[in-house]
């Protein structure tokens, strides 16, 4: 499983040839602590994730903060293969799908967790879904989702909604748990 400090060292955006401009520059860029990565690449999720084509649902994490949260997106597109069938004429992503692409939002959250043992989170429940509105191709699904509470370092529990064009589509509770 990939660390957060193991994506940090690997993916360094800074150019190896910038240098400061001046000595008030080198200074702070010295005595400035190096912040926590706060955006993913699907790369990087996948380094984190095990899913992968058709059920990688997650195409970016757009915000991150350690142990709390993360904001990840989902391009929809008339291509995926659930549009076939659901339903011809009227392409709507299953709501499962949405849970799911939530619940692998948290997953990036999850992993990156200091002190649990290895091991995969898997659902273990969901509680108080509810879905407002349709999500349909062409849609940027927006997933935020937040740690609520861990429980003996093998379940855990995250409050999750989904947002298109800034409009809730979708919200609930994800229950988690550590499969060895």
């Amino acid at each position: 499983m990939s660390t957060l400090s193991d994506l940090n060292s690997n993916h360094s955006s800074a150019p190896d040839s910038a240098q400061p401009e001046s000595a008030s520059e080198a200074a702070q860029s010295v005595s400035v602590p190096a912040s926590p990565k706060t955006v993913f690449n699907i790369e990087e999720i996948h380094k984190l994730l095990p899913h992968r084509y058709p059920f990688s649902l997650v195409d970016r994490i757009i915000d991150y903060v350690p142990e709390k949260m993360a904001v990840g997106i989902k391009n929809v597109s008339i291509n995926e293969p659930h549009f076939q069938g659901h339903f011809p004429g009227r392409p709507i992503m299953p709501g499962v799908l949405i849970v799911e692409a939530m619940a692998q939002v948290g997953g990036v959250v999850m992993t990156q967790l200091p002190n649990l043992p290895p091991g995969l989170f898997m659902f273990a429940g969901i509680d108080k879904v509810r879905f407002r509105r349709p999500v349909v191709p062409g849609d940027q699904l927006v997933m935020t989702v937040e740690l609520i509470c861990v429980k003996g370092r093998r379940f855990a529990k995250m409050q999750g909604r989904a947002e298109v064009d800034g409009q809730r589509v979708t919200e609930g509770e994800l229950l988690f748990s550590l499969v060895d």
